[in-house]
């Protein structure tokens, strides 16, 4: 990395001059307000990206219309202001400003009218409620819960059909919608549109599922007449603009299913791509279609699909158009993106969880510093958004609250020293060393990393080092010193200004009656400490438990996983959680949910338990998987001030964002 780099080169686009190559493609944050303007969190976010270096942003899902959809929208003139102050602050970094223009596959104001008539019988029923009348109180809630019920029937109805059923009348007002939304987006100072090529559009071009007969249905040159009539529609409105198409893909799983649904199948792609371009389109981005009810296909998780797993279809798509084409897809590191461009395969590459990790990806380029690179685990971004909060990445303390979340400058030099070099650990140190303490980070055992090092061990799971390989990159050019096989006593702090302590945690054994000659810990099994064959019965259904499990079926075990709520896996992440199930039916793993181990066999290869019935599970070997505790720091002759972060600060284990973020705050206020 340098300043060389090719992704540093500057890149013609349309009308815009773009200062680099590096691209934050469209991603849904839910950081706008609540009619979907660019309010306090949103316009900071996309700053920091700008301040970060990214040349070209793009603000995914712009409604041009007033959806309940949780989404940016811009269908009101009053809305301008907010993407002109955004316009403007991104400008004053020289990066460009594109809005992701889409419409939902469905009747919005069909779907919004029966919303608001729920709301308002909601509503009134509340105000009989007060007023003691509860004849209209039980009316008027029926009537809300009927009409929500009906809602979301049509919705449901509309995501399948409203493709191929609705009216040349309701293209048409979606059509001047979208131009109408564009011209507001010239007059705020936006200098792109992205036209979503998936959602509707994506619904008319696909074979799949536009069963139209009418000029929008049956051949390619009819299924893409409505997305060449929006290009051509914003165009019109918004002749200062350029004009960017995302064109997705429906790719070829391992097992010949269909990945995605709208857009199109890869030959009457590379045809569109040359129909784009001719109807006056200056940038093609490819991506992955969607539709697929999992956003894991298109936003796919470790270890799920091989990097940039799009970009054959790009790279055929450039050598068939003149004008620039933009990649996204798990493009992680700097090294691939540069390989992309130089061997020309694309002319810019979408960084979007990439630049969640780390906004400083150019600038760390040009400086020759490491980048803090994107796990893909969908934790805290993809997991985020389904559940309906704001996107974040579980590296990054500061993801939604750049305003008020940063590194503060600190004049008074301290000599600090932290105890554990797990990643609560590192993350202090970093943070205390670009605040200039002198660091002096120990460690117990001959590497850095802790837990993650278990971590990785499970199926899809060796990406998570990243997170290390990171640290073991920036804290030596921090200059923090780190000594490894080393456990300070209390003399060797107190010669230190303060401590951290970041130990973390250990494996917690249920006590249980019987012999438990055949016990064993999970974190052992992982770390090749015991081995276990034959029958193996995993007592815990979390994701410790629920990946141990994975990784001994892989191994060729027989095993069986009890869980004492009714679901394995709770907490993992949506776009996780199915190919971890794909691989238990795969290895015909037993799942035993609301069951309650109550106790061992003399022999010790018995589990009894309640389910809530008496069930007996055998099994040769028993893997305890049912949480961790905090590890305990004996403070006793340390006279200087400790502080805890991560596993070890709380009576409640910390996941990766809880221990980063413990560790950042704490180094933050030192």
């Amino acid at each position: 990395m340098s300043k060389e780099s090719v992704l540093l080169q500057p890149l013609k686009v349309g009308k815009m001059i773009l200062k680099n190559r590096i691209m934050f493609p469209p991603l849904t944050t839910g950081y706008e307000e609540r009619d979907g303007s660019i309010g306090p969190r949103s316009f900071e976010f996309y700053k920091r990206l700008a301040k970060g270096g990214a040349a070209y942003v793009v603000i995914g899902d712009v409604a041009p219309v007033n959806t309940a959809s949780p989404t940016p929208k811009l269908y009101d003139e009053r809305q301008i202001p907010t993407f002109k102050k955004l316009a403007d602050a991104l400008h004053d970094y020289d990066c460009k400003l594109a809005l992701q223009l889409f419409h939902p596959e469905y009747d919005v104001p069909g779907v919004g009218k029966m919303i608001m008539q729920a709301r308002q019988a909601g509503m009134l029923a509340q105000k009989a409620k007060q007023e003691g009348n509860m004849e209209l109180f039980a009316q008027k809630m029926e009537e809300s819960q009927r009409v929500t019920k009906e809602a979301y029937a049509k919705l449901h109805h509309d995501m399948k059909f409203f493709v191929s059923e609705c009216s040349h009348e309701q293209l048409n007002e979606i059509k001047e919608a979208i131009a109408r939304s564009a011209k507001m987006a010239q007059l705020a100072g936006v200098d792109a549109i992205e036209v979503h090529g998936d959602r509707l559009l994506g619904s008319l071009c696909s074979t799949i599922l536009n069963h139209r007969k009418d000029e929008y249905g049956g051949s390619l040159e009819n299924r893409t007449r409505y997305a060449l009539e929006v290009v051509q529609a914003i165009k019109e409105a918004a002749p200062d603009l350029t004009i960017e198409y995302k064109l997705p893909i429906i790719t070829i799983n391992p097992d010949g299913s269909y990945r995605g649904k709208g857009g199109l199948l890869e030959e009457e792609a590379y045809i569109f791509a040359q129909m784009l371009e001719k109807a006056g389109v200056e940038m093609i981005q490819v991506a992955q279609a969607n539709h697929t009810g999992n956003m894991g296909d298109t936003i796919p998780p470790m270890g799920s699909v091989p990097y940039n797993w799009t970009l054959p279809v790009a790279k055929k798509v450039k050598q068939l158009v003149s004008i620039p084409v933009a990649t996204v897809g798990r493009v992680v590191s700097v090294e691939a993106g540069e390989k992309i461009v130089s061997d020309g395969q694309a002319d810019i590459v979408g960084y979007g969880r990439s630049l969640l990790t780390d906004p400083d990806i150019a600038i760390k380029i040009e400086k020759d510093e490491p980048v803090r690179e994107c796990l893909n685990c969908n934790k805290g971004c993809v997991d985020a958004i389904q559940n309906r909060k704001y996107i974040s990445c579980v590296l990054n303390a500061e993801n939604g609250d750049e305003a008020t979340i940063y590194i503060k400058p600190n004049d008074t030099s301290k000599n600090i020293a932290v105890v554990g070099g797990g990643i609560a650990g590192c993350e202090a140190a970093r943070v205390l060393a670009k605040r200039n303490h002198k660091v002096t980070l120990f460690e117990a055992t001959s590497k850095l990393g802790g837990q993650i090092n278990l971590a990785s061990i499970p199926p899809r799971k060796m990406e998570i080092l990243r997170s290390i390989k990171y640290f073991e990159k920036i804290l030596p050019s921090l200059n923090v010193n780190i000594q490894y096989n080393t456990k300070p006593d209390s003399d060797t702090l107190n010669q230190y200004d303060e401590v951290i302590v970041a130990i973390g945690a250990s494996n917690f054994m249920l006590p249980l009656s019987g012999n438990t000659d055949y016990v064993v810990s999970s974190w052992d099994v992982l770390e090749g400490k015991v081995e276990v064959k034959g029958k193996v019965a995993v007592i815990g259904g979390g994701l410790v438990g629920t990946e141990t499990a994975e990784y001994l079926a892989e191994k060729g075990c027989e095993v069986s996983i009890i869980e004492m709520t009714d679901k394995i896996a709770a907490q993992e992440s949506g776009t996780i959680l199915p190919l971890i199930q794909e691989d238990f039916k795969k290895y015909n793993v037993k799942e035993y949910v609301n069951t309650k181990v109550c106790g061992l066999s003399e022999d010790g290869k018995t589990i009894y338990a309640n389910n809530p019935d008496p069930v007996e599970i055998q099994a040769d070997a028993i893997v305890m998987a049912v949480g961790s505790k905090k590890l305990l720091y004996d403070e006793t002759g340390i006279n200087v001030p400790v502080h805890y972060v991560g596993d070890c600060s709380n009576k409640q284990t910390a996941d990766i964002a809880s221990a980063i973020r413990s560790a950042y705050h704490c180094a933050n206020e030192i």
